[in-house]
């Protein structure tokens, strides 16, 4: 009789670490992606089925840096004169794989926007929700990364989001189009 209760655990356990296993990734009729345990509905679309354990600590990851990202937004200030210090600023938040909006300094209505963010005029800036940190300091935001609940270093994919266009740096001229647009070279 001693032997029951442990071996009901045990096999309990089998069961649910085999259900555990298999998720469904879908998205639904307003274009939402889910991602459950059980199977979609009818109506699903682009359904994936998925297997292994590893699949239910990416969901789980994926589900904490969404709660990270709805409830604590990452905003980054630069500005064009800002090379090294918003360069490595951005190249943290990237590595880390932490999805953010980049803002550039460069008139006065981003500098009103800074100044009301952070009470200041120093870039970079991070913004994590409502906590502020002017100037670069990688322990600093890390502090307040981890404070929201990002996902540690390595945990997530690494992002390239790359730096927004210089405001001042003049665009080229579109190429001719039409019927009596020169023709490129080798044509």
């Amino acid at each position: 009789m001693k032997f029951r209760a442990p071996l009901a655990v045990l096999l309990c356990a089998a069961a649910s670490a085999a259900l555990a296993q298999q998720l469904y990734r879908w998205t639904d009729e307003k274009g939402r992606v889910h991602i459950t345990d059980t199977p979609p509905p009818a109506s699903a679309r682009n359904v994936q089925r998925k297997s292994g354990a590893g699949n239910v600590a990416e969901a789980q990851q994926g589900f904490e840096l969404s709660q990270a990202v709805r409830n604590f937004p990452v905003t980054l200030y630069t500005a064009p004169s800002c090379k090294e210090y918003c360069v490595a600023a951005r190249a943290l938040l990237n590595k880390r794989g932490v999805p953010f909006t980049e803002v550039q300094v460069a008139d006065d209505a981003s500098r009103q926007e800074l100044k009301a963010a952070s009470g200041g005029d120093t870039v970079p800036t991070l913004v994590v929700g409502h906590s502020v940190h002017s100037g670069y300091s990688p322990d600093s935001y890390s502090a307040l990364l981890d404070s929201a609940r990002y996902p540690k270093p390595g945990a997530s994919p690494p992002r390239a989001q790359a730096a927004p266009p210089d405001p001042d740096e003049p665009k080229p001229e579109p190429a001719p189009t039409g019927p009596y647009a020169p023709k490129p070279r080798g044509y």
